[in-house]
């Protein structure tokens, strides 16, 4: 763990240091990956059921790719009531966020006389990639397919991984509340070529989101521009900026509930007050000791965690800023004073009683952000990355006598003759319609 206070003389090289030097993730992939995906590409099932015995120690034919009805209800069943309820408690709460998000047409007259617009029109197919075994997280499964039904997606065909068989009720459960009745046990780069290129059994899908290992990352990478992604997703980070009002070991909770992700996941106390900063880091080590995943959190504790002493609030904000985190909480008494100054951030969450965790299940906007100081460009999920725009133009013969001789003069300024007839040859139709007098 790294601890840097902005008063010492070396702050800054070690700060740009900490933005740079991160671990990159997982080994050197690339060629790998795009060998599964040729084989995917021209082999289609028989190389989904190859890949997934050899990699997921699991038996399968093309038969038995997808999950049936009866499956899924079957999980389901194994899943509590209360389990149940709280997934629907978040379902509704995400549904409710994104249905507010989505966009109006645009259509209007301009002066010249030409009807210009736009028309937000949703993706036909979207495939959505879901972690196995370990990390699997239903919460991603409604994160991911929410928006998509709530854009107006009309396919949805989910990937997941089952090592040697095993699946979470939990995450079929979740397909099952977010509307997703296409499934198939399949998972890493050969999850991906799958829904890039199609095979017998699954249909070619137009965009692929969701998270997963360095190989999933790599695939998504490979196949986009054939197909659209979402992004290519690093390891999860937060900012935590507090003051001493702050409990302490809450906040300290809030620093491990990232770092118990993986260990490349990055977990940063920004705060004025040194006292305080030790309180925490104390409280850190203490609940390390009592953690179910003290391993995990152990690790990137050491590896990647830090915490940066600031001579006041504003100037915590200002590294937050060029920290660009995924998430940033604001534990002070006046989060919105500050908030006002943020710039780059992938989810804020504002006040001591609004941790980052709620924002992971309930809160309802999107818990897919920007990873790895992408922030500084990049925005989360969201029912836009579901539909796609078409622009208009509509214009009588009064427009283009207004606007085509410019058009014209553009055209040849550029030695695109075509282009110039192709407006010219209408005006000089229009003109011997119309003679001067």
């Amino acid at each position: 763990m790294k601890r840097l206070d902005t008063r010492d003389a070396g702050f800054e090289s070690a700060f740009s240091a900490l933005l740079t030097n991160r671990e990159e993730q997982g080994q050197e992939v690339t060629g790998p990956v795009a060998n599964i995906l040729a084989s995917v590409r021209k082999e289609g099932d028989a190389a989904l059921c190859a890949l997934t015995e050899r990699f997921d120690r699991l038996p399968v034919t093309p038969e038995k790719l997808a999950f049936t009805a009866e499956e899924v209800a079957k999980a389901k069943a194994q899943v509590s009531p209360e389990l149940l309820d709280a997934l629907d408690v978040a379902a509704r709460r995400i549904e409710s966020f994104h249905q507010k998000q989505l966009p109006a047409d645009m259509r209007y007259t301009d002066d010249a006389g030409m009807t210009l617009g736009m028309r937000w029109i949703p993706l036909d197919a979207v495939g959505l990639y879901v972690p196995g075994g370990k990390a699997a997280y239903p919460s991603s499964v409604l994160m991911n397919a929410i928006p998509a039904k709530v854009a107006g997606v009309g396919r949805l065909a989910m990937c997941v991984p089952t090592p040697d068989g095993v699946i979470n009720p939990l995450v079929l459960a979740a397909a099952d509340r977010a509307g997703v009745t296409e499934i198939y046990r399949v998972g890493g780069a050969q999850a991906v070529g799958a829904m890039a290129y199609g095979t017998q059994s699954i249909q070619p899908v137009d965009r692929i989101v969701g998270p997963g290992n360095a190989y999933v990352a790599e695939a998504k990478r490979q196949v986009f521009g054939h197909v659209g992604i979402d992004s290519i997703a690093g390891p999860s980070d937060v900012v935590v900026i507090a003051d001493s009002g702050s409990d302490p070991r809450v906040i300290a909770l809030d620093l491990l509930a990232q770092a118990e992700h993986d260990e490349l996941a990055q977990a940063t106390l920004i705060t004025p007050d040194a006292t305080f900063a030790d309180r925490v880091i104390a409280a850190v080590d203490a609940e390390l000791k009592v953690l179910t995943r003290t391993a995990i959190a152990s690790a990137s504790w050491a590896r990647n965690g830090a915490v940066l002493i600031t001579r006041d609030l504003l100037e915590a904000v200002e590294l937050a800023n060029r920290l660009a985190p995924e998430h940033l909480e604001l534990m002070v008494d006046d989060p919105e004073a500050l908030f006002v100054h943020v710039r780059h951030a992938g989810a804020a969450f504002l006040g001591r009683f609004c941790p980052e965790a709620v924002g992971d299940y309930v809160g309802g906007p999107n818990h897919v952000l920007p990873t790895s100081r992408t922030a500084r460009f990049a925005s989360g999920l969201s029912v836009y990355d579901f539909m796609k725009r078409t622009t208009f133009l509509s214009g009588g013969p009064d427009a283009l006598r207004r606007i085509g001789p410019s058009a014209v003069a553009l055209a040849h300024a550029e030695g695109l003759q075509a282009h110039a007839l192709s407006v010219s040859a209408r005006l000089d139709a229009l003109a011997e319609q119309t003679p001067n007098a």
